[in-house]
């Protein structure tokens, strides 16, 4: 289980090795780091209350219903939130792919992208 800093030095590392690091992007990299965090610290509670998935609630009436245990859904809603931060700063294959597809576009000049067009046909 990391903290907040240690995932935002792992993420500063991955960005780095994948190309996309821009020292604009600190602010993202501090909420994904954030996010990730506090889904570690769900992640002890949830393994500390027994790891069960799901668990027995009492409601206001009285009436004992089975549910998905409330740890566990706020280990998926942050672990969703975290993957769409991770695309868009390209650390998945297809965010990657997305970023460098995007800088390729750029580079080409508009010479070269009506030369590209005509060898097209």
């Amino acid at each position: 289980m990391a903290n907040k800093v240690e995932w935002l030095e792992i993420i500063r590392e991955a960005t780095n090795e994948a190309g996309t690091y821009k020292p604009f992007f600190e602010p993202v990299l501090e909420t994904l780091a954030d996010i990730l965090a506090k889904r570690d610290e769900t992640e002890a509670i949830y393994k500390k209350s027994g790891g069960k998935p799901i668990i027995a609630h009492t409601n206001k009436a009285g009436a004992t219903n089975l549910e998905q245990n409330p740890s566990l859904r706020l280990i998926n809603d942050y672990n969703r939130d975290a993957l769409t931060y991770w695309r868009e700063l390209g650390l998945t294959p297809a965010g990657l792919k997305k970023i460098n597809d995007g800088l390729t576009m750029q580079k080409q000049s508009g010479l070269d992208k009506i030369l590209a067009d005509l060898e097209r046909g």
